[in-house]
């Protein structure tokens, strides 16, 4: 099978894409690329099994009728968030809190950061993919799952923290992350792309996204429970993965 790997962010320039070609027990690194627009990422994204995005896939559950309240001058939905505690629920998903809780890592708010910008435009990928290949669940039940990479690490045993940046310390971290990830996965060939890896935070983003898109493909993640189910379809679900990283592979392609 393949696998498609997409660090997404809100510049073409920025997003990195990454697919794995699976078979017996190993994985081969058969495309990658730095500064991919939407129709290619659409036309990888039918070619591949499984793709792991890495940005959220939806908004809270609270945020519309927050927002069409104020529209309308219905005090209601809005004060129903006054406080830090109500704001909190505009800001985070039920997967980012279920992330936390399981990583200790919090997530960029979808509504209240940087990280809506490469959002919206996530949205108009997906309704290219459901004009193609029909809608996709957000709780990655079909075809897409949101990842994130730093939480995967983590669970894998790599240091996620520190390498994003154009400094001399975040380039010798990404080369020492780089080589960790090749040390506890020597089944995974890199196809002799391991100085662009090492030059490219978001490529190298790409590849690990690319890993838990395997993982999300053989059910190996961490699932939203029945009363996360509701939320998960309609905000998104983050996959973490629930295997180690030696079990990915498998002995099927």
């Amino acid at each position: 099978m393949r696998t498609l790997g997409v660090d997404l962010a809100a510049a073409t320039k920025k997003t990195a894409v990454a697919v794995l070609e699976w078979d017996h027990g190993s994985a081969r690194l058969a495309h990658l690329a730095l500064g991919v627009d939407d129709q290619e990422i659409v036309d990888l994204f039918g070619a591949a099994g499984m793709t792991g995005i890495d940005c959220p896939v939806g908004w809270p559950d609270a945020l519309l009728p927050f927002l069409t309240g104020h529209l309308n001058f219905d005090a209601g939905p809005v004060l129903a968030h006054d406080g830090i505690a109500g704001r909190r629920l505009l800001a985070y998903r039920d997967t980012d809190r279920f992330t936390t809780a399981h990583t200790g890592l919090i997530p960029l708010s979808v509504s209240a950061d940087r990280l809506a910008h490469p959002a919206m435009r996530c949205a108009v990928i997906q309704a290219r993919i459901a004009a193609l290949h029909g809608p996709q669940p957000r709780d990655g039940s079909g075809r897409l799952a949101e990842v994130y990479p730093a939480a995967s690490l983590k669970i894998w045993g790599l240091s996620g923290r520190g390498y994003k940046g154009r400094g001399s310390a975040e380039a010798e971290l990404l080369s020492l992350l780089l080589a960790n990830l090749k040390a506890q996965a020597p089944w995974l060939d890199l196809a002799g792309h391991e100085d662009k890896l090492a030059a490219s935070d978001d490529l190298f983003d790409a590849v690990v996204a690319s890993l838990t898109a395997r993982a999300a493909a053989r059910r190996r993640t961490l699932l939203p429970d029945e009363a996360q189910a509701g939320a998960a379809r309609s905000e998104g679900w983050i996959h973490l993965p629930s295997c180690r990283l030696d079990e990915l592979p498998g002995e099927e392609g």
